[in-house]
């Protein structure tokens, strides 16, 4: 008899062996494995016969035995800017254990949002959604985690594995993040991909209160949808464990804080600034994106002396509490996408999309609005958007139809990605997070988003001029 973690272990190469042999001949052989890569990642994500992490490096398995893609493009994905940024954000959160003052913010979140869960839910979300429309949601989602995280261990919740407290506050996080990108042009380098196509089309420049315009009805929108669902999350509490006045009477017990809490506090504070301003001095230090920001603020943690004279944190330290793994589910996304783009997988997914019965309308937004979230699940929502952009604008163009409408529907949709750790998804797997509740909700969510995000749309192309215009 098999036993469970055999079957999913064997689960994996089958489904990539019966992919491959399914679609080699429409896709070609190189591309069909791609599929395939993807379906076996999926599959053991969310079944976890091994460490979600271990699943992470099958991009190089699967590459160096099949010679895909030249082995440099997936390599390059393990330590990518992102990854830099995860690795600093890392170091420099490292130190809240040591100095308490990971207690202290646990502590002033618990007393600010207070135990109600769906007052917790309704915080997080919002807080991550609105810096997501200013910031990169990597960045956001870097920022709030460690938070939320040290928060839901103060109060018990030391296995998030199992804890049904930790889903929808880490959903709500990762969520928000988001769908909160598409809020303005640079809350993601998909948007000004997305830009740079428009303002070609037109030969006019794209103004960003233009974008507000148009996409706040999807935002709002998207933005109830989701709260519905996280809500819903299976609960075992309405409130997380103490009362409001607790906590704060627990706040003021800590005094005053310290010179170490203080250090490690102005070092993510001023991580965070510099990723906010970085229009001000970029035209100075071009180089200096937030990735190198928070890697440089990090290293200084091994040369600030602390109170006692030592360094904040030794190699060997960090060698041991880093979270490798998390940089390793992230890069393996990349990886992931990077396999499924240089191979021609996803220009032959959008190929056999013009074979498709589309007239423009309604079922055509729907069809769209699939292809990016799909692309999105497996790829980053930049790779997507410049895989799905282009394709939408020559299939409506072909049709004779004023493709700007569609434009704006599908970066919508690459915008919106629920289901897979892939991408800043990895993150909160790599905190704990079940994978197969992000999947299981995240998949619901995608259905109703795509078909809400249609209608939308379709009812702006009709009713809406400014929709139609750059």
């Amino acid at each position: 008899m098999v036993d469970r973690r055999t079957l999913h272990l064997l689960m994996g190469p089958l489904a990539f062996i019966s992919t491959w042999y399914l679609l080699r001949s429409p896709f070609g052989s190189a591309q069909a494995a791609a599929i395939a890569t993807a379906c076996w990642m999926g599959l053991w994500w969310v079944l976890r016969p091994v460490n979600i992490s271990v699943t992470a490096f099958l991009p190089i398995v699967i590459n160096a035995v099949l010679g895909l893609v030249p082995m440099a493009q997936i390599i390059s994905q393990y330590f990518s800017e992102i990854v830099i940024l995860l690795l600093g954000s890392d170091l420099i959160c490292m130190t809240w254990s040591k100095t308490g003052l990971d207690k202290r913010l646990s502590l002033k979140a618990l007393c600010f949002i207070g135990p109600s869960l769906n007052q917790q839910i309704f915080i997080w979300f919002l807080v991550s959604t609105l810096l997501s429309v200013f910031l990169p949601n990597v960045v956001v989602c870097t920022i709030l985690m460690p938070v939320a995280v040290s928060m839901l261990h103060f109060i018990g919740e030391k296995d998030l594995f199992s804890s049904k407290l930790a889903a929808p506050i880490m959903l709500s996080i990762v969520w928000g993040a988001g769908i909160g990108g598409f809020g303005s042009p640079i809350g993601g380098a998909g948007n000004l991909v997305a830009i740079s196509y428009l303002e070609q089309l037109t030969g006019k420049e794209f103004m960003y209160i233009d974008w507000f315009v148009r996409f706040l009805p999807f935002l709002a929108a998207i933005m109830v949808v989701n709260l519905l669902i996280l809500i819903k999350l299976p609960r075992e509490m309405d409130s997380l464990p103490g009362t409001k006045t607790y906590f704060l009477e627990m706040y003021q017990k800590l005094g005053g804080i310290s010179r170490d809490e203080m250090i490690s506090l102005l070092l993510f504070v001023i991580s965070i600034i510099l990723s906010f301003v970085r229009p001000v001095y970029a035209e100075w230090l071009p180089s200096l994106k937030p990735a190198y920001v928070f890697l440089i603020l990090g290293m200084l943690t091994f040369f600030i002396p602390n109170k006692k004279g030592y360094p904040f944190i030794s190699w060997a330290e960090a060698e041991k509490e880093i979270m490798w793994g998390m940089m390793f589910l992230f890069a393996g996304g990349l990886a992931l996408g990077k396999l499924i783009i240089s191979t021609g997988a996803a220009g032959k997914l959008a190929e056999y999309i013009t074979f498709l019965p589309l007239m423009g309308g309604f079922g055509t937004i729907l069809i769209f609005n699939l292809f990016s979230g799909l692309m999105t699940e497996i790829s980053s929502n930049t790779a997507a958007a410049a895989i799905v952009i282009p394709i939408v604008q020559n299939i409506i163009q072909v049709l004779s139809l004023n493709p700007i409408p569609y434009i704006y529907i599908s970066i919508v949709g690459v915008n919106c990605a629920y289901m897979l750790p892939v991408s800043i998804r990895a993150i909160p797997v790599s905190y704990g997070l079940n994978p197969e509740i992000m999947f299981r909700y995240g998949l619901i969510l995608s259905l109703l988003t795509i078909v809400i995000t249609s209608i939308i749309g379709f009812l702006l192309m009709q009713y809406f001029p400014l929709f139609s215009i750059l």
